[in-house]
C-alpha cells in the first residue's frame, strides 16, 4: 500500500511567495524593458532622420559635391563608427561616395521624395546581421548639376541589442535573488506565524480520556484560528457528553442486567438441588421465560439506540396524514386498551414531516407506556393539532399524578419513578428514552406535564421546509 506523502505548509506558502514574486518582478522587468526598447529605437531612428537631414543640406551646396570626389574620408569620420553606412549615388549608377568600414550589405529601400520632410514612419527596419537589427533610411535630393541623386545612410543597432540583452539579464537575476530572498523571509514569518497553530495541537496531543473536560484556550490565538478552536471544543465537549452518557450506560446496562440474570441463576440452582414435580418447572420455566423475554426487549432496545443513523433517518422522511397516523395507533392499542377497561379517542388532522416507522414507534411506546399506566375506565387520547411551525401529537391519560421531580429524568435511560412497580418483564427503562432519540433524529421536541391526575405527552415534528 503506497504511502502518502505530507507536504510542509510553510514550505508551500514559501514556494508560492517565491514564485508571485519571481513573476511580479519579471512582469514589471518585461514592461519596463520593452519601454526601453521602444524608446531606444526612437532615438536611433531621430539620429538616422537628422544625419540624413544634415547630408540633405549639405549635397546642396556644389562644393560638398566637390569635397566628395576629393576627400571622402571627411565623411567617414563623419559617421564615427564601424557600423554605420553612408551611400550617395544617382539612380542606376555606381555610387559617387560609399563608407562602409563593415562590409555591411546595403538593402534596396525606395528614397523619400525631395521635399518631403523625413519622419520617423520612413526609417525602415531590418532583421540585420547575426540577429542584430539594422535600421536605414533613404532620401531624393537634386544635386544640380548631378541632377538627383538618392541619398543612405543606416546603422547596425550593436550597442543597442547589448545593452537590451544586458538589461535583461539584469532584470532576470534581480528578480531571481528577490524570489529566494522573499521565499526565505516567507518561510521565517509563516514558520513564525503558525506557532499558535503548533501550539495548540500540542495542548489538542495532551487531551485525552482522562482529561476531556479539558478546553483549547483561544487567548491570544490568531483570529484565523478562532472558528477552528471553537469547533475543536464544541467536539471535546461532545465527546465528553458521550463519554458520560457511555459510563452511564454501561453502568445502567450492569444493573439492569444483573438482576433478571440473579433471579434466573437463583431460580435455577435451586430448582437443581432437589427433586420437583412437572408443575413446579413449568412454573420455573415459565418465569425464566418471562426474565429472558425482558432481556431480549432490553437488548433490542438498546440496539436501536445504539444503530439508529440520523443522517438515514432525514433521509427517509416523508409527508403523512395525521389523522391516519393516530387512527392507526388507536386501532393497534384497540385489543391491549380493552383489556384493562381504557377507551381510545383519536382525534387532529395536519400533515406530519417524519419517518413512518420511527414516527409509529415513538406514538407506540407513548400508548404502552399510557394504557399501562392508566386508570381503569379512563379515556386515552391521542391527538394531532398543527400549526404554522409544524404539528404538535400528543397523548394523555389518566391515573397517578407523577411528582414534579421526576418529571424532567423521565425521558432518561433506565429512569424508573416506582422501582418495585416497573421492575416486571414488560419494563426495560428504555421506551421514553427511545422516544427522546427519535425526536432528536428529526430536529424535532419532546415535553411531558403531569397535573390533577392526568399525564400528558408532547411531540413536536417541524414542518417540511422549502
Amino acid at each position: 500500500m503506497s504511502r502518502t506523502r505530507h507536504y510542509s505548509l510553510t514550505l508551500r506558502l514559501a514556494l508560492i511567495f517565491a514564485l508571485l514574486a519571481f513573476a511580479l518582478l519579471a512582469t514589471l522587468g518585461v514592461a519596463l524593458y520593452r519601454e526601453l526598447e521602444r524608446e531606444l529605437i526612437k532615438r536611433d531612428d531621430a539620429a538616422l532622420i537628422y544625419r540624413a537631414d544634415q547630408l540633405r543640406n549639405l549635397l546642396n551646396d556644389s562644393n560638398t559635391l566637390d569635397l566628395i570626389k576629393t576627400k571622402p574620408e571627411l565623411f567617414q569620420n563623419m559617421l564615427g563608427n564601424s557600423e554605420s553606412v553612408l551611400s550617395i549615388a544617382a539612380p542606376g549608377q555606381t555610387p559617387l561616395l560609399l563608407v562602409n568600414p563593415g562590409n555591411i550589405e546595403m538593402p534596396t529601400v525606395t528614397p523619400v521624395p525631395r521635399g518631403h520632410e523625413l519622419g520617423f514612419s520612413d526609417v525602415h527596419h531590418l532583421p540585420g546581421v547575426n540577429g542584430v537589427p539594422f535600421a536605414t533610411v533613404a532620401a531624393s535630393i537634386d544635386s544640380g548639376d548631378l541632377g538627383s541623386l538618392q541619398v543612405t545612410t543606416g546603422r547596425l543597432m550593436t550597442e543597442r541589442t547589448a545593452m537590451l540583452a544586458s538589461y535583461r539579464l539584469s532584470v532576470f537575476v534581480l528578480a531571481t535573488i528577490a524570489a529566494i530572498i522573499l521565499a526565505l523571509v516567507g518561510y521565517l514569518l509563516v514558520h513564525r506565524g503558525l506557532v499558535p497553530l503548533r501550539r495548540l495541537a500540542k495542548h489538542a496531543q495532551g487531551i485525552g480520556v482522562g482529561n476531556l473536560a479539558e478546553r483549547l484556550d483561544s487567548h491570544g490565538a490568531p483570529k484565523e484560528l478562532l472558528p477552528m478552536i471553537d469547533s475543536f471544543n464544541t467536539m471535546l465537549e461532545r465527546l465528553a457528553k458521550g463519554f458520560v452518557q457511555l459510563g452511564q450506560v454501561s453502568t445502567d446496562m450492569a444493573h439492569e442486567l444483573r438482576t433478571p440474570i440473579n433471579n434466573l441463576l437463583g431460580e435455577t440452582q435451586v430448582a437443581l438441588q432437589q427433586h420437583r414435580s412437572i408443575e413446579s418447572y413449568q412454573q420455573l420455566l415459565a418465569s425464566n421465560v418471562e426474565e429472558l423475554e425482558r432481556l431480549a426487549r432490553m437488548l433490542d432496545n438498546m440496539l436501536f439506540l445504539a444503530r439508529t443513523d440520523p443522517a438515514s433517518a432525514l433521509r427517509q422522511r416523508q409527508e403523512l396524514s395525521a389523522a391516519d397516523e393516530v387512527e392507526r395507533m388507536a386501532d393497534y392499542f384497540e385489543g391491549p386498551a380493552s383489556d384493562v377497561d381504557i377507551s381510545i379517542l383519536a382525534q387532529g388532522d395536519g400533515v406530519i414531516w417524519a419517518e413512518p416507522m420511527l414516527l409509529r414507534r415513538a406514538l407506540a411506546n407513548l400508548c404502552a407506556n399510557a394504557i399501562k399506566y392508566g386508570a381503569p375506565s379512563s379515556e386515552l387520547v391521542i391527538a394531532a393539532v398543527p400549526n404554522a411551525e409544524g404539528i404538535n401529537l400528543s397523548v394523555s391519560n389518566r391515573g397517578e399524578t407523577i411528582a414534579a421531580e421526576h418529571l424532567p429524568r423521565l425521558f432518561e435511560r433506565f429512569y424508573r419513578v416506582d422501582e418495585s412497580r416497573e421492575r416486571s418483564a414488560q419494563s426495560n427503562g428504555l421506551g421514553l428514552s427511545i422516544v427522546a432519540t427519535i425526536m432528536q433524529l428529526h430536529n424535532g421536541r419532546y415535553s411531558v406535564s403531569s397535573e390533577a391526575g392526568v399525564t400528558r405527552f408532547e411531540l413536536f415534528f417541524p414542518r417540511r421546509e422549502a
